[in-house]
């Protein structure tokens, strides 16, 4: 029986590629959790030419795969798990953010305010070199004291006249601008607004402020700062995904291709930087839409490899909750008694235009859309295109945040076959905010909807939408499971969406995996599956889970190979 066992085993590591022979390298010694159909935790696993070949028992997979060859990796009681999948990363502005411009973000306290953002940018201007323009990231006013204090022109001129300034908020669909920086873009009070939502704001008077609203808005300004060399712009990208591995990411989505540098130098830096094997992470790339020139074609769905490739086109249909200008079917409740509702940056017939070309071309279409007006709008878009349909889960249409939602848009998502991504780090960082100042109770408690999903039996995942919060799959659990806010006295966003730890870690395992395509390939540890593993200090599946953002990430298995960080 033993030996007829071994025959089948042999057969069907035959047919999954596998060659049956001594592993590479074995782990052993620790719990191993595989996040398999069975949530099952075993005693080993090994590998073989970066892919997993057994999962089991320590005594099994020793007497089939070990030799005098065979590395063995001893856990020590360390935890293994699938390494981390981030299915919502702009990983370019993440590291031009981090590498190159002025970081401004903060999600610590105390919050900051005008004067100490001030304080900050006049310590950067002093290392600018001549000619050059202040570039920043990082402003929120919904995190500054008092709450939604905000940068304008006249603000910015105390900092310096000379120098133009350009800062984006937080959120990365406002930014700010000084005199000079207006001056030099050519926009003036009789500029018309840009067309796909971008906004100059002017004040009762018709002057501008020196805020933008939409990225449609910034591209004058942007056309202006000088852009890195391509050499600076790969050792960001390097230094970031590194960054990434080192939070126990090992594929992390690009989600907007093209929307800083453009489409084809984008393409280029990526392509360069695979081809000399500089990611250390693997890449999934959305197309940005609004940056995808007439006639492209050189890219098609699916192109590329295991390690960088090409999988969907992304559009953007509103704006930011907590910058107050997604798109709601009921008003903001602040300031109080405003009618603003925020505004969709196009129109249903004009949605619908822009993403069917790309879905007949056989792309994975994904929508951001924060406020529920978004939402329906995105929803019954995809109802047309899903239309006849009779899998729609196989296209696995995307939306993203789906932030501010009512039960009916759950419903209706899981009859489309849509995966939803929540910014989880809404709950942490913006949650007092939401429920006491921006939408009230009853519609903050419903930000990001996890229980929800998951009794209609669909499944969602997490993300950073890095540089908006910062990316850690560890913190993005632990927000998940407690759903507590961080600003004291802390207290619990919406208890009824609470999930469990193993929900949580099939939001940044598995499901992840599912909502960018690559579920057959990563996500779980598995027979056939590329060993891309992360070890950890503790078992976030026995930690405490307010606890669980604090666990240590020992180690990065990328294709079967430790990564450097």
């Amino acid at each position: 029986m033993r030996a007829l066992n071994k025959i089948i085993f042999t057969c069907l590591c035959f047919q999954s590629g596998i060659i049956f022979a001594a592993a590479d390298t074995i782990f052993l010694g620790g719990p191993i959790v595989t996040v398999n159909p069975k949530n099952e935790e075993v005693q080993a696993l090994a590998i073989q030419n970066g892919k997993i070949v057994a999962v089991g028992s320590e005594a099994d997979i020793k007497k089939n795969w070990l030799d005098k060859d065979t590395k063995v990796m001893n856990l020590h009681g360390q935890t293994l798990m699938p390494g981390f999948v981030e299915p919502h990363v702009h990983i370019i502005l993440t590291s031009i953010v981090e590498g190159l411009w002025l970081d401004l973000s903060n999600f610590t306290l105390p919050y900051d305010t005008i004067d100490t953002l001030s304080r900050k940018l006049k310590a950067q201007l002093k290392k600018l070199p001549a000619g050059g323009w202040l570039a920043g990231f990082g402003v929120d006013p919904s995190r500054t004291s008092p709450f939604m204090a905000e940068l304008t022109a006249d603000i910015l001129d105390k900092v310096s006249t000379d120098t133009p300034i350009f800062i984006i908020n937080q959120s990365g669909h406002i930014a700010y601008v000084n005199h000079k920086a207006l001056e030099l873009a050519g926009v003036t009070d009789k500029t018309p607004n840009p067309s796909g939502g971008g906004i100059y704001v002017k004040d009762a008077q018709g002057r501008l402020t020196g805020k933008l609203i939409e990225p449609p808005s910034y591209l004058p300004f942007q056309e202006k700062i000088s852009l890195p060399t391509e050499a600076e712009l790969v050792q960001a990208i390097q230094k970031t995904t590194k960054r990434m591995a080192a939070t126990g990411i090992t594929t992390s989505a690009e989600i907007t291709l093209g929307a800083n540098l453009g489409l084809e130098n984008e393409l280029k830096l990526f392509k360069g930087i695979a081809a000399n094997e500089g990611l250390p992470i693997r890449v999934r790339a959305y197309l940005y839409g609004s940056a995808i020139p007439k006639g492209f074609d050189s890219i098609k769905p699916n192109d590329g490899d295991d390690r960088l490739r090409f999988v969907g086109v992304k559009f953007i249909s509103d704006g930011s909750t907590q910058g107050l200008t997604a798109a709601l079917n009921e008003s903001y409740t602040y300031p109080k008694g405003t009618k603003n509702r925020g505004d969709l940056n196009y129109g249903d017939e004009n949605l619908y235009n822009q993403i069917k070309p790309y879905f007949d071309q056989g792309w994975q279409i994904s929508v951001h859309a924060n406020g529920d007006r978004a939402i329906d709008q995105t929803l019954n878009n995809y109802a047309k295109l899903l239309a006849g349909n009779a899998h729609p889960e196989a296209r696995r249409l995307r939306i993203e945040h789906f932030t501010i939602n009512n039960s009916e848009q759950v419903k209706i998502a899981k009859q489309l076959g849509v995966i939803p991504g929540f910014t989880i780090g809404h709950v942490d960082y913006w949650g007092e905010a939401f429920h006491d100042h921006i939408v009230g109770p009853k519609r903050a408690d419903r930000i990001d909807p996890s229980a929800s999903f998951k009794k209609e039996g669909t499944p969602f995942a997490y993300h950073s939408d890095s540089p908006v919060s910062h990316y850690g799959p560890l913190r993005y659990i632990s927000q998940g499971v407690t759903r507590l806010w961080q600003l004291p006295p802390k207290k619990v966003l919406g208890a009824n969406e609470r999930v469990t730890v193993d929900d949580a870690i099939r939001a940044v395992t598995i499901n992840a995996a599912y909502q960018v395509m690559s579920d057959d390939k990563i996500g779980s540890l598995e027979v056939g599956k590329l060993a891309d593993l992360v070890v950890l200090d503790k078992n976030p599946r026995k930690t405490e889970p307010g606890q669980i953002a604090n666990i240590k990430v020992k180690e990065t298995w990328v294709g079967g190979k430790k990564q450097n960080w």
